[in-house]
C-alpha cells in the first residue's frame, strides 16, 4: 500500500473552523486527521502542503518512521505549527491501518483497558456571573455527566486578575453547593494568572475539592511550576499547549502536575501521546487529553484512552453527533456522561469530503484580552 494523495479541508463550523486532513492510498483506503492550533489553521494547511512531496509514495504502515521524518527531516526540529500538521497526518495513518485491518486503533495499541471512558463537557464559559453557571452545570448533571467545567471569568474584553479570582472563588462554592459532592469539578485558569493569584486561588477553593486546576500558569517557563506545586495541594493539569515528549519532560520528572494535558492534534498524534501516556505512568500522572476541537479528534482520544491504564478524563466540549454531522456523520457514541468504544475500523468514523468542501474556511481571530490599565493579557 502507498500514498498517492493528501488533502486539507479548512471548513468552518458554525462558530469556529476546524481543519481536518485527508491521505488517500492506492488501495482505496483513506485515513481521516484533525490538526490543532484554534485560529491558525491555514498556518497549518501549509504546513502539510510542504510535507506532502515526503509522503506521497510512500507506506502508510510506517507510522513511527514516517512520524521521525516530519519531526527531524527539515533540520529544525518541529514545534506547534508543524507537529499540528504531522499531528493530523499521524491520526490518518493510524486510522489508515486500522482500516487494512478491520480493527478500531484501541486494538493497535494493546487493546482496551476499560469499557466506557468517562469525560466533562464546557459549561458556560467565562463569564463573571454565579448564578447562569450553576443553572448551567445543574443542567449538565441532569443530562448525566458526571463532571462539570468552567474557565477564569473574565468582564467582557477585561480581565483584571484580582477580580477574576475574587469571582472564581465564589464561582467554586456555589456550584460545589448546587451539584453535591458526586460531580466532580474542573477549572481552566487558561494561563491567565501569574504565581501569586494563582496561589491565592488555590487556597481559597481547596475546600471545594476540585478534580484539578488547568493550566495556572503560562507554559513557556516550566519552571515556575516548581514554586506553585509545593505551595498548594490542589491536583493540577498542564500541558496543551506543548507540542513534543521534550516539553513535557521536565513537568512529568519532577512531577509538578497530576495530569498531563497532551492535545493530540497539536503534540504530534496519537504516536507521540501514546509515548508521553507511558512516561507519566511511571510517575503516577494520569492522562486529561485535550480536546477543544472537532469529532475527528474526539475519536482519536477516546481510541487512546481506551487503551491507556493511568486515563483521568477526556474533555468533550459537548456531545458527539451535535455538530457538523453532514461532514462527519458517523461519531462516537456518548452514554450518560461517558463515551464508548466504537466498533468500526480505525477511529470509528465517517468523513464526508462533498459536505466538507460546502462549508469554506472563514478568517476569523480568537479573542483578546486586556487589563483595566489596557495592557494585554492571555485569552
Amino acid at each position: 500500500m502507498k500514498i498517492t494523495n493528501i488533502e486539507t479541508y479548512p471548513v468552518w463550523g458554525g462558530h469556529r473552523n476546524f481543519l481536518f486532513v485527508v491521505v488517500d492510498t492506492d488501495e482505496g483506503i483513506y485515513g481521516v486527521g484533525e490538526a490543532g492550533i484554534t485560529g491558525r489553521e491555514l498556518a497549518v494547511a501549509g504546513a502539510i502542503e510542504h510535507f506532502k512531496p515526503i509522503l506521497i509514495g510512500q507506506d502508510p504502515g510506517r507510522i513511527e518512521h514516517i512520524w521521525q521524518v516530519l519531526f527531524r527531516g527539515g533540520f529544525f526540529p518541529a514545534q506547534r505549527i508543524l507537529t499540528s500538521a504531522m499531528a493530523a497526518i499521524d491520526i490518518a495513518l493510524w486510522d489508515i491501518k486500522g482500516k487494512a485491518l478491520g480493527v478500531p486503533i484501541y486494538e493497535l495499541l494493546g487493546g482496551r483497558v476499560r469499557d466506557k471512558v468517562v469525560c466533562y463537557p464546557h459549561n458556560v464559559g467565562h463569564a463573571m456571573e454565579i448564578t447562569p453557571l450553576v443553572e448551567s452545570c445543574l443542567q449538565t448533571k441532569e443530562e448525566g455527566w458526571k463532571f462539570v467545567r468552567w474557565g477564569l471569568p473574565q468582564d467582557g474584553t477585561i480581565l483584571e486578575p484580582r477580580q477574576s479570582v475574587k469571582t472564581a472563588i465564589q464561582q467554586f462554592y456555589a456550584v460545589r453547593e448546587a451539584v453535591g459532592d458526586d460531580i466532580e469539578i474542573t477549572f481552566d485558569v487558561h494561563t491567565r494568572l501569574d504565581l501569586p493569584d494563582v496561589i491565592w486561588l488555590c487556597r481559597e477553593i481547596e475546600a471545594t475539592r476540585p478534580y484539578f486546576i488547568e493550566d495556572p500558569l503560562r507554559c513557556e517557563n516550566p519552571d515556575s511550576f516548581k514554586t506553585l506545586r509545593p505551595r498548594t495541594h490542589v491536583p493540577l493539569a498542564a500541558g496543551e499547549q506543548f507540542s513534543s515528549k521534550w516539553e513535557f519532560r521536565q513537568l512529568i520528572e519532577e512531577e509538578w502536575i497530576d495530569y498531563a494535558r497532551i492535545d493530540l492534534c497539536i503534540a504530534g498524534g496519537i504516536t507521540e501521546a501514546r509515548k508521553i501516556a507511558g512516561w507519566c505512568e511511571t510517575h503516577y500522572i494520569k492522562i486529561a487529553l485535550h480536546n477543544p476541537l472537532g469529532p475527528i479528534s474526539s475519536a482519536a482520544c477516546l481510541q487512546l484512552n481506551l487503551a491507556t491504564s493511568n486515563f483521568g478524563v477526556q474533555e468533550q466540549p459537548r456531545k458527539p453527533g451535535t455538530m457538523i454531522t453532514d461532514i462527519v456523520p458517523v461519531q462516537p457514541e456518548w452514554q450518560d456522561g461517558y463515551l464508548l468504544p466504537p466498533t468500526l475500523p480505525g477511529l470509528g468514523v465517517e468523513f464526508d469530503r462533498e459536505a466538507a468542501k460546502k462549508n469554506p474556511f472563514r478568517m476569523s481571530e480568537l479573542h483578546h484580552l486586556q487589563r483595566l490599565d489596557g495592557s494585554f493579557t492571555n485569552w
